[in-house]
């Protein structure tokens, strides 16, 4: 099954690239302070509105973090974390543990993954030696 590429806005058009240009995930805070500098400001809820349209086309991907703060990235980078839920922390994996895993084939049921997610919270080292004292 081929997927036609979906229609985007200008907009979405904008932030894509700046989320493709930057090594990082970057939140919708810092996307529009990053836009605003330039001359491609828009308003920080159109920021929010069109990275939640670019999710739901599979065009990006999103990460929430245990503080609720949620983190983007372009889906072309396969990127896993560890997460530590008292702190904050954030380890990237290397590598993605799940990449080569196909979904079960249901009889009658079309599915065309977009992307996935996966990650793991828990405590960095740090956290947990401070809780065993």
């Amino acid at each position: 099954m081929s997927r036609s590429k979906p229609e985007i806005t200008k907009r979405q058009k904008r932030l894509l690239e700046e989320l493709q240009t930057c090594v990082d995930e970057l939140s919708g805070q810092q996307l529009h302070r990053q836009l605003h500098q330039s001359e491609n400001a828009m308003g920080l809820t159109t920021v929010y509105r069109n990275l939640q349209v670019l999710v739901k086309q599979g065009l990006i991907r999103s990460r929430h973090l245990p503080n609720g703060e949620v983190l983007y990235t372009p889906v072309e980078r396969d990127i896993h974390h560890l997460t530590c839920v008292n702190c904050g922390e954030t380890t990237p994996l290397k590598g993605c543990p799940v990449k080569d895993t196909s979904l079960p084939k249901n009889k009658g049921q079309k599915f065309e993954l977009l992307f996935h997610t996966l990650e793991f919270f828990g405590l960095c080292e740090h956290c947990f030696q401070r809780q065993k004292v």
